[in-house]
């Protein structure tokens, strides 16, 4: 229960990465974490690539800086559907700024490339978005899991198992 009294923000929309969402929140349950799923809607349902549902708590309108302790935006289609929102983009920069943990995987780069965070950082990525990540002033590299100050980030689901516990790490 390392991680009692934290709570965890993780965004979703449609076709999201059914293990980039499910495996750190899970991890992040069984350490006693406290992890709020935020859609576009409080109460849609978004379903994974792979047909994994996940139901939304909040809304992207109700996500609050301050009343969180780390982010996880999983991978998939969902980011580019999710950068679209400025709501998700304004909590994310937020987060950054308080260093708030984030963690990213897969084409969940694509989310913090659009708020604008990612300049002169070390990060990695799914290769499909390496030319993003490096336009948007990433050092990219081809790793498991980068950790740069408060931003972790992995390339694939076979990195999940070093990307949830260095997320995990960093949230205590």
């Amino acid at each position: 229960m390392e991680l009692k009294n934290k709570r965890i923000a993780a965004v979703v929309h449609e076709i999201f990465e059914d293990l980039e969402l499910w495996y750190p929140v899970i991890r992040l349950r069984e350490a006693g974490a406290e992890v709020v799923l935020a859609g576009e809607k409080a109460g849609a349902q978004y379903t994974g690539k792979h047909g994994v549902p996940a139901q939304a708590d909040i809304s992207y309108d109700d996500l609050n800086a301050d009343e969180y302790d780390g982010l996880v935006i999983p991978g998939g289609y969902a980011p580019d559907k999710m950068r679209r929102y400025p709501k998700v983009l304004e909590f994310v920069k937020r987060m950054d700024e308080a260093g708030k943990p984030i963690g990213i995987i897969c084409h969940a780069g694509w989310v913090t490339i659009s708020a604008d965070i990612l300049k002169g950082r070390k990060a990695t990525s799914v290769g499909a978005i390496k030319d993003d990540m490096v336009n948007a002033g990433v050092n990219w590299v081809d790793e498991p899991v980068v950790v740069d100050q408060n931003l972790v980030s992995s390339r694939t689901p076979v990195d999940l198992p070093e990307y949830a516990k260095a997320l995990l790490n960093l949230l205590k």
